[in-house]
């Protein structure tokens, strides 16, 4: 059997649905305002230094010495070869900041001699937080611009739900984060506004057909018209999230620690977002009592005097 061909009562477990992402939202918030997210050397402000070896050093080795002498939550990477590392190290206590590429390359000495420093660069927290003002600021940006587009595009109805969906997305992605406490860097709220663009372009497919259905079909309930445009769009969804994830995927297994954060947002905003396009958005407009006149195409005035 085709998936066009399958018909899923979507809508029955909406309640249910509705329930699980309520309870999620919560947790998320709860997370972020008394956990917090860790934010990354781009927000807190910090010391980058480049390093080159003399032989091939392993990320993992050098983040365990810098660790074993009180430098800690410190990212390494590779920088081109495997001799140039990367190192963002956040502010740390006791440790004058216009040092800290000074002590760190003294440490690393000790355990590799003959190592050398390219470049040392101290971020200072006051473009740390004119970065986090300008990150927020982007997605309330982009979520108004959205709520707009659907409106224009669609109903009040759909707009609500279609920004509705996009905060639910959002939110849970930092959740997510606030609980593992990953490294929120800027890469991660580029993902954020990717999961935005993704989230949207699934909800307005999905969108766009339960406004067709409700102007073609004549008989039906509001739950079973959703239920068939539901269908009928469900192997597009698959399709699209299914391969989507097999590259995030890949990013993750072979990208490096460099782009783990923003394959990391981006696979949990997929999946999460391929779920609230079919619960969240299509939920909010049964709540706000969606019906098929609310999308009839308006009669031209005098339409019914035809010309001779």
């Amino acid at each position: 059997m085709r998936v066009l061909d399958l018909n899923i009562n979507f809508m029955g477990g909406r309640l249910i649905a509705a329930g699980v992402s309520a309870v999620v939202i919560l947790i998320s918030l709860a997370a972020l305002l008394f956990q917090g997210l860790n934010l990354g050397l781009d927000f807190t402000g910090g010391t980058l230094v480049e390093v080159e070896f003399e032989q091939p050093a392993s990320p993992d080795e050098v983040r365990q010495v810098l660790e074993a002498n009180g430098y800690e939550n410190g990212l390494v990477q590779y920088f081109g070869t495997e001799r140039d590392l990367l190192i963002r190290m956040p502010p740390q206590m006791d440790v004058a900041q216009a040092n800290l590429g000074d002590d760190i390359l003294a440490v690393l000495r000790e355990a590799y001699p003959g190592v050398l420093m390219r470049q040392s660069n101290y971020v200072g927290p006051a473009v740390g937080e004119e970065l986090t003002e300008d990150g927020g600021l982007a997605l309330l940006a982009a979520l108004f611009v959205v709520m707009l587009y659907i409106l224009f595009r669609f109903t009040k109805q759909f707009s609500v739900g279609a920004v509705v969906a996009l905060v639910h997305d959002v939110v849970f992605v930092l959740g997510c984060f606030a609980v593992a406490q990953w490294t929120f860097d800027l890469s991660v709220l580029a993902a954020l506004l990717a999961v935005i663009g993704y989230s949207l372009n699934d909800t307005i497919v999905v969108s766009d057909r339960i406004r067709e259905n409700f102007r073609k079909v004549r008989r039906g309930t509001s739950v079973e018209i959703i239920n068939r445009s539901l269908n009928q769009t469900l192997g597009r969804t698959l399709i699209t999230s299914l391969t989507t994830l097999v590259v995030l995927l890949a990013l993750l297994i072979a990208g490096g620690e460099m782009i783990r954060g923003f394959a990391t947002a981006l696979t949990i905003g997929v999946m999460v977002g391929t779920y609230s396009s079919i619960y969240v958005a299509s939920n909010v407009l049964l709540f706000m009592k969606i019906s098929r006149e609310d999308l009839l195409v308006p009669e031209k005035e005098n339409a019914d005097e035809a010309l001779p």
